[in-house]
C-alpha cells in the first residue's frame, strides 16, 4: 500500500475556512441521513486517523463504484496544488479507516492505485463525473484514487 503522490507546483486554492468546515457538518448530518450526495453523484464520509495529531478526523466526499464490494475516492482537491489532509491521514494510517455510507458504518482499508489499474477507475470517475477531469486540468499532480476494500472486524 504506498501512497507516494507528492504535491503539485500549480493548481487551484485549496478550500478551507470556517464556511468550508460549516458546510462539510451539515453535508456529513445529510450522508448520514441518507439524503446526501456530491457533484450528483454518491457520497460518503471518511472517518480517518490523523496523521500527526493522532485524533479521529472526518471528510465528506464524493464515491464511485469499484470492482466487487469496493468504494473509489478521489484526492482532488478541487483541483489544488496540494492533496487534502486525509490523504495523508490515509497514508499514515490505511488500517484505521472507515466508512459512513447508505446508513452503516463500514471499516475499510484504503489502497491508492497505480498503473493501469489507476487508469481504468480514474476512466470510470470521470465518465460518472467528468468535473473530475476539470480538477485534474488545474493542478500538475496525478490526483490519487484511492480504493476503499471492506475490512473484517
Amino acid at each position: 500500500m504506498v501512497f507516494d503522490t507528492r504535491n503539485g507546483t500549480r493548481g487551484a486554492r485549496q478550500p478551507r475556512g470556517r464556511l468550508l468546515i460549516w458546510a462539510n457538518r451539515m453535508m456529513m448530518r445529510r450522508i448520514r441521513r441518507g439524503k446526501g450526495g456530491m457533484r450528483g453523484g454518491q457520497a460518503l464520509v471518511l472517518k480517518t486517523v490523523g496523521a500527526k495529531s493522532g485524533a479521529e478526523r472526518e471528510s465528506p466526499l464524493a464515491w464511485f463504484p469499484g470492482e466487487g464490494d469496493s468504494w473509489l475516492i478521489c484526492a482532488s482537491a478541487a483541483g489544488a496544488a496540494k492533496n487534502p489532509a486525509w490523504y495523508y491521514n490515509l497514508a499514515a494510517h490505511p488500517d484505521r479507516v472507515s466508512i459512513d455510507v447508505d446508513g452503516q458504518t463500514v471499516p475499510v482499508t484504503a489502497e491508492q492505485l497505480h498503473g493501469a489499474e489507476r487508469d481504468a477507475a480514474w476512466q470510470s470517475i470521470t465518465a460518472s463525473a467528468p468535473g473530475f477531469a476539470d480538477y485534474q486540468v488545474k493542478t500538475d499532480r496525478e490526483l490519487p484514487v484511492i480504493r476503499l476494500t471492506r475490512r473484517a472486524e
